[in-house]
């Protein structure tokens, strides 16, 4: 029998709590979450838990958590090196005021043009894209039809948006992304391919 129902798919984009050091251009530093970054996570989240599977960054921040959840839930983890954060070069670890000290302007011009203005030795932004989209495209083939949880970065978070809402690349960091906020995108197969849509963004289940 030949049915024309659609195969959806439900992603919730995490992003981690707040790291020990608090906000800095942290990048691929492994810094852990803080005792603050684990309740605003636990605290996200409450008490449901609609996943089928997890699917984590391979960096502490996100890692520990998932551990911790896949723990208590008694679901799935998997771990995707594709999910870290975008590298900063020489911004990795440094605070604004420690990067604007030299050059007030610096992170004004970055965040104007991120693709002009990058900080040296930085991730290039079209590579960054390939490999987080490459590993969204492989879990929705992994697992279609299912809902997964994908425990992340900012960066990540706003490439996936930039990627579903046809954002301009230079445009990627006017998207704010709150300490453990959740974004929801719902696929629908279309032959072989994914259509992408935003649910809501910054919140909660």
């Amino acid at each position: 029998m030949i049915t024309n129902e659609r195969i959806t798919t439900l992603i919730d984009l995490m992003r981690h709590g707040e790291p020990v050091g608090g906000s800095r251009y942290r990048g691929q530093i492994d810094d852990p979450l803080s005792d603050t970054g684990w309740r605003q996570m636990r605290a996200a989240l409450g008490q449901k838990r609609p996943w089928e599977v997890i699917v984590s960054s391979p960096l502490g921040r996100c890692l520990a958590f998932a551990e911790a959840l896949s723990d208590e839930s008694g679901l799935p983890l998997e771990i995707d090196d594709r999910l870290k954060e975008i590298g900063f070069g020489e911004w990795q670890g440094k605070t604004r005021e420690e990067i604007t000290q030299y050059d007030p302007g610096v992170l004004q011009r970055f965040y104007r043009d991120p693709m002009t203005y990058r900080p040296d030795g930085a991730e290039g932004l079209a590579e960054f894209r390939q490999r987080v989209v490459a590993a969204i495209n492989d879990l929705l083939n992994r697992h279609s039809g299912k809902h997964v949880l994908v425990i992340c970065h900012a960066g990540t978070i706003r490439m996936v948006l930039s990627h579903v809402l046809e954002i301009p690349l230079s445009n990627l960091f006017r998207i704010k992304v709150a300490s453990a906020g959740i974004t929801r995108i719902e696929y629908a197969e279309q032959g072989d391919e994914f259509l992408g849509q935003l649910v809501f963004h910054g919140g909660t289940t």
